[in-house]
């Protein structure tokens, strides 16, 4: 299996835990030419949810959330900000980070990961 399509299959895996946690997922490989966001949602209390998914078969290279660096984050933030001027209808919903890390088999949800950085 290549990395596109086990990647994939993670996203997916992330994905079903976000709505069996009573999130909607609004979109899936939100791309721009700024970069891209893994998954977006919204929880039940309205709030936008932008989430990085990460995985590593085993921690030999450390753990998967750790691949979310200050470069990486910036760039999460910087993608957001054109999706929510692209949907107008999102002016006043609260939003937030999270980092969805999938270590071999165990997935940890990482809400509220990191703040809103320029």
């Amino acid at each position: 299996m290549n990395k596109r399509a086990l990647g994939g299959r993670f996203e997916e895996l992330a994905a079903d835990h976000l709505i069996k946690a009573g999130l909607v997922i609004l979109e899936r490989n939100y791309r721009c030419r700024i970069g891209e966001i893994d998954l977006i949602a919204r929880d039940e209390a309205g709030t936008i949810v932008f989430a990085e998914v990460k995985y590593r078969k085993s921690a030999s290279f450390g753990q998967p959330y750790e691949a979310v660096d200050l470069r990486k984050r910036k760039t999460i933030c910087r993608v957001a900000d054109h999706y929510r001027l692209c949907h107008g209808g999102l002016k006043g919903h609260d939003f937030r980070f999270d980092v969805i890390s999938i270590l071999g088999e165990e997935l940890t949800w990482f809400q509220n990961a990191f703040p809103y950085m320029l």
